[in-house]
């Protein structure tokens, strides 16, 4: 008997909607896209297994790599007096397969 193979759909939960927060727009995350890469900024909690999910929901497509880097917030002085930090953010550079598309950065 020939076996069928059963693929698992995949369904997007609300879980899944916190880890991708947004795409970022930016000249390095534009050249990226020319070599079929996107970059998102993620929740600190965040790992490349659960990015790598994020991005095989929501947009179908199943990342090749994915490199997460956190840049840390820098400290900024108001008019002088008092002093604070911007906040830290989470990136994940996400690759994708040579024949997928997805240009977040289009509709702007």
């Amino acid at each position: 008997m020939a076996e069928k193979k059963v693929q698992k759909k995949l369904v997007a939960s609300a879980n899944t909607y916190d880890v991708l927060r947004r795409p970022i727009i930016s000249e390095k995350a534009a050249k990226l896209s020319e070599s079929n890469g996107v970059v998102f900024e993620i929740a600190m909690s965040a790992t490349k297994e659960d990015v790598a999910k994020a991005v095989e929901v929501l947009f179908g497509i199943k990342p090749t790599k994915i490199n997460i880097v956190i840049t840390k917030g820098k400290v900024k002085s108001f008019r002088g007096r008092s002093t604070g930090t911007q906040r830290s953010v989470k990136k994940a550079y996400v690759s994708l397969p040579a024949d997928a598309k997805l240009d977040l950065s289009a509709n702007i």
